[in-house]
């Protein structure tokens, strides 16, 4: 079967562009988007600490195939982070450390795959930041094909090529890049504002007087 290879024509942020996005939590930048646009809890990073921060290159691949995403690792540039959609099959690795060395030499930021990695400890080992739903010893097959650079949906969540992916240890958060500049002004408020509620808790005031929350005395 052939790989399917779409034209990713999006804007290419800048170091100094995407710079902004490393201080902004993934929590944090759902709140500002509704409380969405954050993948499945099943997808996790494989070490605590990890953190992830670029612009996506997407992948669709078929069950427990990898084909798909070796293409997708020739096509990426310096600073790309894969997102691959393995549908969430987690009993058979569709990444390993061969490919972790192959995407390290290319210059990718990282990958989120919603589906299994294997050789978790040589990938911790190169601190390559990996966010998965599953780990399983069992190889990925090839030749059954896929997409490259198509929309996609991993873990639940929408992602188009070139849209901001953040990730730390509570999950990955997809910030569409047509929204970048009004969610990144509205979670740098945020993080202003949390700083005051620190404040207040510090001094005793109460959360739930903070919030403006009416108890009704039932007796």
């Amino acid at each position: 079967m052939t790989i399917q290879k779409f034209s990713a024509k999006f804007e290419r942020l800048t170091a100094d562009q995407l710079a902004p996005w490393k201080g902004i939590p993934p929590a944090v930048a759902s709140d500002c988007m509704n409380r969405g646009h954050v993948m499945a809890s099943r997808i996790s990073p494989l070490a605590f600490g990890m953190t992830l921060c670029g612009q996506a290159r997407t992948v669709t691949s078929m069950v427990g195939d990898h084909s798909a995403t070796l293409v997708a690792i020739d096509l990426a540039e310096p600073g790309d982070i894969l997102v691959i959609d393995a549908r969430g099959h987690t009993e058979t690795a569709v990444w390993g450390g061969v490919m972790t060395q192959a995407a390290l030499a290319r210059g990718i930021a990282g990958i989120v795959v919603d589906g299994a990695v294997r050789d978790a400890a040589e990938i911790r080992q190169l601190g390559f930041p990996t966010f998965a739903s599953g780990i399983c010893p069992a190889g990925p097959n090839r030749g059954f094909g896929g997409a490259v650079d198509g929309p996609i949906s991993c873990g639940a969540c929408p992602v188009q090529p070139g849209d901001i992916v953040i990730g730390d240890d509570d999950g990955i958060a997809v910030i569409p890049l047509r929204h970048r500049e009004a969610v990144l002004r509205a979670a740098l408020l945020k993080l202003d504002e949390e700083k005051g509620l620190y404040a207040d808790i510090k001094s005793g005031r109460s959360l739930a007087t903070r919030f403006g929350l009416v108890v009704e005395d039932m007796g």
